[in-house]
């Protein structure tokens, strides 16, 4: 299969940008100034990244559409407000996560954000779930860029005036260069920030704009380290199919209602999950010096028996530290809990630590 390019390619380019494959696209992982000063400026600045690989499904249809969507989303849908946006999940027959998502009801009926590597085959199972007059279409018409870091408010309102009244989590309608386009206050770093779905004939020039106002561009890599600060997930690493929200310690991703009543894919082993508790859970890890743990790297007790898996691993600028996510056997993840790590052959000292890492500042 060909390697994509999302509409600003050209745009990375220029600017330095240097090219991996991610999800089937040719992404930028770092710029000229490198993910260190491109994590450090989102932190203090503002930041900007080209998300336009994630899939914008927009479903439409009768109110009967939510309850076809409740058997794969574990959310009460009918309690989401118009523009409001929520963090979820599809699950399959078993529990596990399918993908994990953003879905914002819309005037018609809702718009899910899917991960770029699972969009295709999370259509086929959203379809599986739909009736015949419910319309779904997967928007590539459209771009996503997202500007994240305390200075985002003050340079979007800049450019599109009305944004700085937006909530955390919720979006709207907006103008720019006599086009309709919608951004939600969201993001995925730990700070303040918004994306913007924008026309694919508009994303150059608006993305333009924000260089010119001083935001930086950011790649694949700062992208990871932030996220990994503030103790957010990346799916096919610390998700998958066969982890649960309840092992991945998101139960609160799951509505009050639907942990009550079920009713959605994978009830049992979730119910089971929430009322005896999790074999295994996701947790913070601190290395306790200057190793950095690797996903894949094992986990051990202090007493030297294998107890899980470090999913995710790196350095954090912002903590000036080595952090990691991975699962343990529920027994051993309380806090401070003192663990070891095989890294390169050898047993390092590490800890249980709380998540987030960095903590996060959103505008409530």
């Amino acid at each position: 299969m060909q390697t994509q390019k999302t509409i600003l390619y050209n745009f990375h380019k220029n600017l330095g940008a240097k090219f991996v494959p991610f999800a089937g696209y040719e992404m930028p992982i770092q710029y000229k100034d490198g993910i260190v000063k491109e994590h450090i400026s989102t932190r203090e600045s503002a930041g900007f990244f080209d998300v336009s690989h994630m899939g914008q499904l927009f479903l439409s249809g009768d109110k009967a559409l939510e309850n076809s969507l409740e058997k794969i989303i574990p959310l009460d849908l009918k309690e989401i407000k118009l523009n409001q946006s929520k963090y979820s999940f599809l699950i399959n027959n078993k529990g596990g996560v399918i993908d994990d998502l953003i879905i914002t009801r819309t005037e018609k009926g809702f718009n899910i954000i899917l991960n770029a590597a699972c969009k295709e085959n999370d259509i086929k199972e959203i379809v599986k779930c739909l009736k015949p007059e419910h319309k779904y279409d997967l928007k590539n018409d459209l771009s996503l860029i997202a500007i994240q870091g305390p200075k985002s408010e003050s340079i979007l309102e800049s450019i599109v005036c009305g944004v700085n009244k937006l909530k955390f989590m919720n979006g709207n309608h907006f103008q720019f260069e006599n086009k309709r386009i919608y951004i939600t206050r969201s993001g995925y770093t730990g700070e303040d920030g918004f994306e913007v779905s924008i026309t694919n004939s508009k994303a150059e020039s608006f993305t333009k704009l924000l260089v010119e106002k001083g935001v930086k561009p950011i790649g694949l890599g700062a992208r990871d380290t932030l996220r990994l600060e503030a103790g957010l997930c990346l799916y096919g690493h610390d998700l998958n199919e066969n982890i649960n929200p309840i092992q991945a310690n998101l139960k609160w991703a799951i509505s009050k209602r639907r942990r009550e009543e079920g009713g959605f894919n994978g009830w049992e082993n979730i119910r089971e999950d929430l009322k005896n508790g999790a074999s295994k859970i996701r947790v913070g890890i601190k290395p306790l010096g200057r190793i950095i743990a690797r996903e894949g790297t094992k986990i051990f007790s202090s007493n030297g028996e294998e107890i899980g898996v470090i999913t995710s691993g790196t350095f954090g600028p912002s903590v000036n530290s080595s952090v990691a996510m991975g699962y343990v056997k529920s027994e051993f993840s309380k806090i401070n809990n003192k663990i070891l790590l095989g890294v390169r052959g050898k047993k390092h000292d590490a800890a249980v630590s709380e998540l987030p890492f960095y903590k996060k500042s959103y505008v409530k």
